[in-house]
């Protein structure tokens, strides 16, 4: 089941292994301090979901770029959802490819699983013992002394997806990318780092069919909603965290998640987080303008408009690879660089449509919220092939038509070696630049 999770970016680690040497997992820290947790990237040399071969440079780019459409109409769907919940989506399968991976321990005694992350969503789902179509690695519930059923009439039942009262244990349904997932309701423990949560509301999936998009050893929400844990966890951790994604060139392809106020940057840019109603997990901001070099490209203020009704706006989100930008932002952006770069010849891949086989001479773009500027280094804008010889500006445009259309995500890629903060209670993101790894 774990196919579809290895997906974003299927080898790219692979081939910069290639380029910049294996690493020694041995020698690696995987030891959890406090609240920080090691997070690695599904295809970490660490990690076991990493695939056994690698593809070439350019079909691991297009394999991206075609899980990275998915995911954003992924996105586009929740946000026009009115609900804190996975929607059916109409017509289609929507692929959704989280691509990080925590240790969570559940129940008593604890069972570790590889759990993956995901800041746009808030229930966690997690095989159980007996599942039909789920991996080999599941929970097993019936040996946990401190689970309990969640019953109908509590409140959490209404705040899942389709839920059903057949019996006296709430039980619920949602499409998870390709794949129908079936679940009931439960509570137990979870521990992350040497922090135990007691009794928390999760989804212990007893089948799964369809597809094969469903994380192999479960999935933990880090959006806003009610389910989430940064909500279950708010006595604990004041609705706080942070997370700072590896380097796609660190050896390891490991950073960190950090729960709670302790230990967060001192000093850090911030930007007012945005709340939507309609999707509560989203972490919207305000994206007012964007400059390539020293110069601010000219964008219409609609490109950026928030919109909660539509659901146009700007998010954070940790499981799509490649920003994704309005056509007019885009357009905009590339266009500038394209400018830059004089009569180099410009040539297509994939979804990409600005590569070229001479070095980039672009040295930063920005971009500019309200508060604060995050400014890229070209490690964070430009995807270099293994050998060199190709150059792509690593971001895209979104649809024109459908909801898609008003949508920006500041992804993965661009996010790399920095920490980007959620504090909640302050409605604020922030961000600072470190060596994740």
């Amino acid at each position: 089941m774990a196919a579809s999770l290895l997906l974003i970016p299927l080898s790219l680690s692979l081939l910069l292994q290639l380029a910049y040497g294996a690493p020694s997992c041995a020698a690696h820290d995987h030891t959890s301090t406090g609240s920080t947790l090691p997070l690695f990237h599904v295809n970490s040399p660490c990690s076991p979901f990493r695939p056994p071969s690698p593809l070439s440079w350019q079909d691991s780019v297009l394999q991206m770029q075609s899980a990275d459409r998915s995911r954003l109409l992924y996105l586009s769907s929740l946000a026009v959802a009115g609900r804190s919940f996975v929607p059916i989506a109409s017509g289609r399968a929507v692929t959704q490819n989280p691509t990080y991976i925590v240790r969570a321990s559940l129940g008593t005694p604890a069972q570790t699983l590889l759990v993956a992350i995901d800041t746009s969503n808030d229930a966690a789902w997690i095989p159980c013992s007996g599942c039909l179509g789920c991996s080999a690695t599941t929970f097993n519930s019936a040996k946990s002394a401190t689970l309990k059923p969640v019953r109908c009439g509590a409140a959490q039942c209404s705040q899942v997806a389709n839920p059903s009262c057949g019996g006296s244990t709430c039980g619920f349904n949602v499409t998870y990318g390709s794949s129908a997932v079936s679940a009931s309701l439960v509570q137990d423990n979870i521990t992350l780092a040497s922090d135990t949560i007691r009794g928390y509301t999760f989804g212990c999936v007893n089948k799964v069919t369809g597809g094969n998009s469903f994380p192999a050893q479960g999935l933990l929400g880090l959006g806003r909603g009610p389910l989430s844990l940064i909500s279950q966890s708010a006595n604990l951790y004041d609705s706080t965290f942070s997370y700072c994604l590896p380097s796609y060139k660190s050896p390891n392809f490991s950073g960190t998640l950090r729960l709670g106020r302790k230990g967060q940057p001192l000093t850090i840019k911030t930007t007012r987080l945005l709340r939507n109603p309609r999707r509560s997990s989203f972490y919207y901001v305000d994206l007012v303008a964007i400059r390539v070099g020293a110069r601010v490209v000219d964008i219409p203020a609609t490109a950026f408009a928030f919109n909660p009704t539509t659901g146009a706006g700007t998010v954070f989100d940790s499981g799509t690879v490649f920003t994704t930008l309005t056509k007019k932002a885009y357009t905009a952006v590339r266009d500038e660089l394209r400018r830059r770069m004089g009569k180099a010849a410009v040539s297509p891949l994939g979804g990409f449509d600005t590569c070229y086989s001479v070095p980039i001479t672009v040295p930063t773009i920005t971009f500019m919220f309200s508060g604060m500027n995050m400014t890229l280094p070209q490690d964070n804008f430009i995807i270099r092939s293994s050998s060199g010889n190709t150059s792509c500006l690593a971001m895209a445009a979104a649809p024109e038509t459908g909801v898609n259309s008003g949508l920006n995500v500041i992804a993965s890629f661009q996010q790399q070696n920095h920490r980007i903060l959620i504090d909640i209670p302050n409605s604020k993101l922030g961000v600072a630049r470190e060596q994740c790894s």
